[in-house]
């Protein structure tokens, strides 16, 4: 009977102990999970932040442009900083939707998270960008290099036409990556994860990151 007794109060103390663990871990978990939604709220006030300057910024250069009637000599210069603006002004506003934590359902969030929660116009507008400074770099090579042939040679309409097919490409390369990898699941847009082969996620990735790396350089 003692045995016994002593059995149930092993016993006892085991399961209390092990209550005491969950206990622990449940509340280092809950601590975790806060930590990190404290982390992205902080994140996404900061990209908040650097959008509203970035806005600032290039809405004064093109109003310095214009003032100094420069826009109509540099109009290569006046699209890129179109394009800065386009993209500061639509980061700024991804990141105050996603403050607002908005479910999405049906055909409204299927389209919001395929513009704007998946950040389709960021970074398509952003290769916008890159295809637009390999154009001012054409164009300055050609004006240095070849001063006499671009004064013949190099036409309004060929600056008006690289200007559009900036846009255009850079913005249709990234939406059709988006609508063929993202999804809304549980209220939630999930961009860029659905892929249909490893390997094309792979070279995508390599294409993009080289891309990238010449933007830099240039």
């Amino acid at each position: 009977m003692v045995q016994e007794n002593a059995s149930i109060s092993h016993l006892s103390v085991a399961m209390t102990t092990m209550d005491d663990d969950k206990t622990k871990t449940q509340a280092t978990g809950g601590n975790s999970i806060t930590s990190s939604n404290d982390l992205e709220f902080y994140f996404e006030i900061a990209v908040i932040i650097i959008a509203t300057v970035g806005t600032a910024g290039n809405s004064l250069v093109l109003y310095a442009l214009y003032v100094s009637k420069q826009h109509k000599k540099l109009m290569l210069i006046v699209n890129q900083n179109a394009i800065d603006l386009f993209s500061s002004l639509s980061l700024l506003l991804v990141y105050c939707l996603k403050l607002c934590n908005i479910y999405l359902s049906g055909t409204l969030g299927y389209w919001l998270c395929m513009l704007l929660f998946s950040e389709n116009l960021v970074w398509g507008v952003g290769n916008s960008s890159i295809f637009n400074l390999a154009a001012i770099t054409v164009e300055r090579y050609l004006k240095v290099v070849h001063p006499n042939w671009s004064r013949k040679w190099l036409c309004s309409w060929m600056i008006y036409s690289a200007m559009a097919f900036s846009w255009f490409a850079g913005i249709v390369s990234n939406a059709i990556v988006v609508f063929f990898t993202s999804v809304v699941m549980d209220g939630t847009c999930y961009a860029y994860e659905d892929w249909a082969s490893p390997l094309v996620k792979t070279g995508l990735t390599l294409w993009s990151t080289k891309i990238d790396l010449w933007s830099r350089l240039d």
